[in-house]
């Protein structure tokens, strides 16, 4: 039955649940304060982050956000999702929120493997760059993430398909190494066995190990680390904003993977239903 404080986890609008006070308590302190002088701050940053995950879960378009009071007006909304991007406060946020899960974890707070992995998806005619994916048949964009031995998402770099996977791994590595200085291995499969990943890797510190598959077996094979990777993107497949790639730049598609994933942590690291919550 529907009660008063169960439809307020859930939401009026069926978007899952909305930020309990125990996500919203930890996510207060990483967003920015209000810049000194002008008018001051009048949105409700709290419906403001739940209008934003409404987006990224639901797949609805901007400017079919449900309005106020349900959540701020969409041009509010979407000023603050590109403000905080350009500033970097989704990558912190992300960032403060694997540390603290590898902490509740007994793990250290910066991880020593990663998994490197792409995910090429269809755009729309939304515009920006894209290309064509040969292997993968697919005209649009590839989504390039590293994530640790538990899934939790290190970094994201979006770019044409077009571009080969270990092409890009270097750019990526350079984004994720000073953000976790222990980090001393990279897991990939066999399309990463490139001069460019080995001289990045020589160049970062960094081990490559290349997880390939047993001669001879065909079908899906469970291998060793690379599954991890393969379930983080498995996870945000139930984001309707990540079906295809609908945004026209692929700074705001990265903002787009970065939000889902800090809900999917958030919601591990503070599950309404569970009385589990770090000290603050």
């Amino acid at each position: 039955m529907w009660t008063p404080k169960t439809r307020a986890l859930v939401g009026d609008y069926g978007s899952g649940q909305a930020l309990s006070d125990e996500q919203y308590r930890l996510l207060e302190p990483l967003i920015p304060a209000a810049k000194p002088g002008g008018h001051p701050r009048t949105t409700d940053m709290r419906r403001l982050l739940d209008g934003l995950f409404y987006l990224v879960r639901t797949g609805c378009q901007w400017r079919h956000l449900p309005p106020p009071p349900a959540f701020p007006p969409w041009p509010t909304i979407y000023g603050y999702m590109r403000a905080f991007l350009r500033d970097g406060v989704w990558e912190s946020i992300r960032h403060h929120i694997v540390v603290m899960l590898r902490e509740g974890a007994g793990r250290e707070p910066s991880p020593t493997a990663a998994i490197l992995d792409t995910q090429s998806v269809k755009t729309t005619e939304s515009g920006g760059p894209r290309g064509y994916d040969a292997a993968k048949k697919v005209k649009g964009r590839k989504r390039h993430f590293a994530v640790d031995t538990q899934g939790l998402l290190l970094g994201v770099l979006v770019h044409a398909a077009s571009i080969q996977d270990a092409d890009s791994a270097g750019e990526l590595l350079r984004r994720i190494k000073p953000l976790y200085n222990w980090l001393r291995a990279v897991f990939a499969d066999s399309i990463y066995d490139r001069l460019a990943v080995l001289l990045a890797c020589f160049l970062l510190g960094l081990t490559l190990v290349v997880v390939r598959r047993v001669a001879g077996t065909k079908g899906f094979v469970l291998l060793p680390r690379r599954w991890v990777v393969e379930r983080t993107i498995g996870w945000l497949g139930r984001w309707r904003r990540l079906s295809k790639d609908y945004e026209q730049r692929p700074e705001v598609a990265e903002a787009m993977v970065t939000l889902a994933m800090i809900r999917l942590m958030l919601h591990r690291l503070a599950h309404p239903n569970r009385k589990r919550l770090p000290a603050p």
